[in-house]
């Protein structure tokens, strides 16, 4: 039986950003509607893994930090309601010679909001964290907020806080087409239609398919990640090893420790640069993607280097200058879009679920997202 029906607000894709707007809009009283493909917390897009990195001193630039004050401040809120701890405080690493990006970049936030930091030599770094063991001509910067979050819990718990507050949640349904009417934005799928005021699409890899004018400014890219068995366990506890960001010869890898999935985690930003199609990707990690990995962990982390237990692939949806895309389609469009977050966007959802809410309900976000416009790509 075909479905119908007259929201205040459609968000499409209720994955890591898309469970936040939902949330963030019933809990300011908007009937509103959650249309998701697959399921909650499902493992076909970018937003499980069972670890996300959460961190102050962003080298990516210092216009981040505010939105992570904030993102910490929602997320400690939901941990309060559902009396549930998601985010795990490990402190941060950002290592790699002193003229990296990734170094000068971090000590920039750090300086520019006045965060505690301390800048450490490799032998330093060995000698507080065992589990490393870099270059001698590395530095290090270590920051104590930074630690993880659980992803599939937080995307849990917004989704639950939604429907607490009235939201409507269907899954297992797939929008085939969105489209602006006279008086809003009308959402086509496999199963009815539905009209809204405003429509927030959180469709993540598959942003390009269902808006192809955002096609070329939101690509998604093969992602893959290993779990290996430690050596010394004791070494990659979350109590005795933090969260890192590394840049090294080999690229740029991010990490964790150990938790729940025996394991260490680690990865490489942007992967194998696999350009992908999100319903054809391969999800199957392969030889050449562990031997790429575990060649990282045996000459950095060889205390970690252990038989592989766990392999998974994912997505990032890649902006041209790797920064997000938040926005209106156009300045008086029904339809805002939240996507492109490049493999660092997790730890925002909190607070992009808040601006999302602000910009359909009211239009504009006390938020500065001016950096997230669509038109610095025209």
């Amino acid at each position: 039986m075909a479905q119908t029906g007259k929201y205040d607000a459609i968000v499409v894709g209720v994955g890591g950003m898309g469970s936040a707007a939902l949330y963030h809009l019933a809990k300011r009283g908007k009937r509103v509607l959650g249309i998701e493909r697959f399921g909650v917390a499902h493992d076909l897009g970018s937003s499980h893994g069972v670890t996300r990195i959460i961190r102050l001193a962003y080298y990516e630039a210092p216009g981040y930090v505010p939105l992570l004050r904030r993102s910490y401040e929602l997320w400690r809120e939901l941990e309060a309601s559902a009396g549930e701890q998601i985010m795990h405080i490990t402190g941060g690493i950002d290592a790699g010679l002193p003229d990296s990006r990734l170094l000068e970049g971090a000590l920039r936030s750090c300086l520019e909001h006045e965060l505690e930091h301390e800048v450490m030599s490799s032998a330093e770094l060995s000698r507080r964290y065992p589990g490393f063991s870099l270059p001698s001509d590395l530095q290090a910067i270590y920051q104590a907020d930074a630690g993880f979050l659980t992803p599939e819990r937080c995307i849990e718990l917004h989704v639950a806080g939604a429907l607490d507050h009235g939201a409507t949640l269907q899954t297992d349904e797939q929008v085939l087409d969105i489209a602006e009417t006279s008086n809003g934005a009308r959402v086509t799928t496999d199963q009815g239609q539905y009209e809204a005021d405003t429509v927030v699409v959180c469709a993540g890899a598959w942003t390009g398919k269902l808006l192809p004018e955002l096609a070329s400014n939101a690509v998604p890219e093969r992602q893959v990640l290993i779990w290996t068995e430690p050596l010394k366990p004791e070494s990659y506890t979350p109590e005795t090893f933090p969260i890192f960001l590394l840049m090294v010869e080999e690229g740029h890898f991010y990490g964790f420790p150990a938790f729940q999935v025996p394991g260490f985690k680690i990865g490489r930003f942007h992967h194998l640069e696999e350009v992908v199609d999100p319903d054809t990707i391969d999800r199957e990690p392969n030889a050449r993607d562990e031997a790429m990995l575990r060649q990282a962990v045996e000459r950095y982390f060889p205390d970690a280097a252990g038989p592989t237990l766990s392999m998974k692939a994912c997505m990032f949806t890649n902006t041209p200058d790797e920064h997000f895309l938040i926005d209106r389609l156009t300045p008086d469009s029904p339809i805002v879009v939240a996507a492109g977050f490049t493999g660092h966007g997790f730890k925002f959802c909190s607070v992009v679920g808040e601006i999302l809410s602000d910009m359909a309900i009211d239009g504009e976000t006390r938020h500065d997202v001016g950096m997230f416009r669509l038109a610095r790509f025209a």
